[in-house]
């Protein structure tokens, strides 16, 4: 008898194959930027945080991590984290502290 296996109901005679789950945890080399933007926002600051390779909940659970350890508000949006005020050289500490290869853009 072959070994069987049910997917979503259907009995299939041979196991189908799972995705491998991704690692929370920062994969490989991403480069991570830190930057000041302005435009758009009346004129206050936020620091932006881009090229972070995260899904959307763990681009949030960091974003509340690092808006806790900046005493700021923000939002993680459109794949990037943005936090209220100017906090540049925190963000970088706090991200290679976390294991990114985290650096300041712009001036």
């Amino acid at each position: 008898m072959k070994p069987t296996h049910t997917f979503r109901g259907v009995v299939m005679s041979r196991p189908v194959k799972q995705p491998a789950a991704k690692p929370a945890g920062p994969p490989g080399p991403a480069r991570v930027r830190v930057g000041r933007e302005v435009a758009g926002r009346g004129g206050k600051g936020v620091t932006v945080v881009t090229g972070l390779p995260l899904g959307a909940e763990a681009l949030e659970a960091l974003a509340k991590d690092l808006k806790r350890a900046c005493g700021a508000g923000g939002a993680a949006r459109d794949g990037r984290i943005e936090i209220q005020g100017e906090h540049r050289d925190r963000l970088v500490a706090e991200l290679v502290k976390l294991g990114y290869d985290a650096k300041r853009a712009g001036g």
